[in-house]
């Protein structure tokens, strides 16, 4: 005789606001692939505007195209998992902090321009954080409880 085995249910987000959040991610991942495609199209060209070297501005691209395809993947499950919406908020806000950090930090030689482009950045970031938690909490509060699925 074998004996059943609970399953654990993890929260899900399938709710009312699901819809609401799976656009946003999208917009996030749209935006974020065409802002790595240009970091890594215009590195050479703007890293005198902004005193970002093409040594930084490379790995940043490739980083955005890899967060663009994440996002995407994420926006196309039928069901999204909770949990990845929650690390998206919170690569995000993480994406924002480090943002000012170097706008600030004085670790790369920025221009003017350039600290004004990472704080624009920054502010596009926690935006898209802002969203996408409101979002989340949308669709989890149309039935869904943490940890009750």
């Amino acid at each position: 005789m074998s004996t059943p085995t609970p399953t654990v249910r993890r929260p899900v987000v399938d709710g009312s606001g699901s819809n609401l959040l799976r656009q946003i991610l999208r917009i996030d991942a749209w935006s974020t692939a065409v802002f790595g495609v240009v970091m890594l199209a215009l590195a050479q060209p703007l890293s005198a505007p902004l005193g970002l070297p093409t040594a930084w501005s490379i790995p940043f691209g490739v980083a955005m195209l890899g967060g663009a395809v994440a996002l995407g993947l994420i926006a196309g499950y039928p069901r999204i998992p909770a949990r990845h919406v929650a690390f998206v908020v919170a690569g995000n806000g993480l994406s924002c902090a480090a943002l000012v950090v170097l706008a600030f930090a004085e670790v790369i030689p920025l221009t003017g321009f350039g600290v004004a482009f990472m704080l624009v950045g920054a502010l596009v970031v926690a935006v898209y954080a802002g969203l996408e938690f409101i979002g989340l909490r949308r669709s989890m509060g149309a039935g869904i409880q943490a940890g009750t699925r």
